[in-house]
């Protein structure tokens, strides 16, 4: 269990995959006599439904990462690497490295074993069609033993980085150039990454990161949060927080043996918090859509004090990066809040981090995805050039 840093934040919440069976046929790499972190195990083709549109070569990579949940020790993790058609430039394509939003806890859910959404389609061929080969991680314990410690950033930082450290060791058309990149889940986890990276991967040559709908959350925003969801409740059928809520708890009880659910959920809940191991995201909305769960009616007065060792798990080591930030809020956002999201820009901002911050008027959580690339493409093109950005630390709508 790792102990809080003094940042602490709420990185959550969404995406979503259909779901297909992935061949497991795959080729072992040479055994190495001492492992390491970014050391590829193993390779496979991807199925073309599992790639993205005239895509050139794809697969399914293996790797061994640092265990982000202990800080110790080595995991076996996941990945796609799919390289963009054609001869890559001189030195090689530069990556996305893309930090996917949440799908679930079950490795049945893991973004390699299953087909793009169209959203997450449309995204990645365009960042592909403008140059970048992408490197999406599926996160320690998503589709490999072990628990899938959710909204972990340490983990998650370990896993994308080491993934990128794999792809370029073992793909010599990839050049070490990355873009962080990451949505909602993802978007905290690109940010945790960022900020992981100086101590832990100075190795790569991180020229930005990019996020939408990331989430941040301080004791005094929790207690707003709560309090703007009992007002938004009024009339509503249900409060999409409360799937992350339910994989954030899986993935405590999936290392703390000390949890007990029953003491952060009430009896309404409880069903919906057993089906969350196995359930990928868009079923498991449905079950607590179906069954009306809110915050009010599915969470004890000392949830968060039982969640306390997750949250703790959430902190960023640190709000300053050494490398731009852009920053797409959707301003309709009912997944991850504006307010939390703004508490990060502003967080960021002075810490020192150069943030270029975008609000997109009247879309939501997920129509800000697609919504944001012309924005971030002007961001790409000059940090992969080492211009200067423009920083915006108090968007206004757009």
């Amino acid at each position: 269990m790792r102990f809080p840093s003094p940042v602490r934040t709420l990185t959550c919440f969404a995406a979503g995959l259909c779901l297909v069976a992935l061949p497991s046929i795959v080729h072992a790499a040479p055994i190495m006599h001492e492992s390491r972190p970014g050391q590829l195990t193993a390779t496979a083709s991807l199925p073309e439904a599992f790639g993205l549109p005239d895509a050139g070569r794809a697969m399914r990579i293996t790797y061994l990462s640092t265990n982000g949940i202990t800080g110790n020790g080595l995991v076996p993790v996941t990945a796609e690497v799919i390289l963009p058609p054609g001869k890559p430039p001189k030195g090689g394509w530069p990556i996305v490295a893309w930090a996917h939003g949440t799908v679930g806890v079950a490795d049945h859910c893991a973004p390699s074993s299953n087909p793009w959404t169209d959203r997450n389609k449309q995204y990645l061929s365009t960042w592909m069609k403008r140059g970048f080969a992408v490197v999406g991680t599926d996160y320690q314990g998503l589709g490999t033993p072990g628990t899938h410690a959710y909204l972990d950033t340490r983990v998650e930082a370990y896993s994308l980085l080491d993934g990128v450290r794999a792809a370029l060791s073992s793909t010599p058309e990839l050049r070490n150039r990355v873009m962080i990149v990451g949505q909602s889940q993802g978007g905290g986890a690109a940010f945790a990454s960022a900020a992981f990276a100086p101590t832990y991967a100075p190795d790569i040559d991180i020229r930005g990161t990019v996020a939408t709908g990331v989430p941040y959350l301080t004791p005094e925003l929790l207690k707003q949060l709560m309090t703007t969801s009992a007002t938004r409740q009024q009339g509503a059928t249900f409060d999409p927080l409360m799937v992350y809520t339910l994989y954030l708890a899986q993935g405590l009880a999936g290392y703390d043996p000390a949890f007990r659910p029953q003491d952060a959920f009430t009896a309404k809940a409880l069903p919906a918090y057993q089906a969350a191991s196995d359930l990928c995201v868009h079923e498991l909305t449905d079950q607590v859509k179906a069954e009306g769960l809110t915050f009010g009616n599915s969470l004890t007065p000392n949830f968060a004090k039982v969640l306390a060792p997750a949250l703790a798990a959430m902190a960023y080591p640190t709000m300053k990066l050494n490398q731009p930030l852009f920053i797409g809020t959707g301003e309709l956002d009912r997944d991850v809040p504006p307010p939390l999201q703004f508490g990060l820009v502003k967080a960021a901002c002075a810490a020192g981090t150069i943030v270029q911050a975008h609000l997109y008027k009247g879309l939501d959580h997920s129509q800000t995805v697609n919504a944001s690339l012309p924005d971030s493409a002007a961001f790409t093109q000059a940090v992969m050039a080492g211009k200067p950005v423009t920083p915006h630390c108090t968007p206004t709508a757009q």
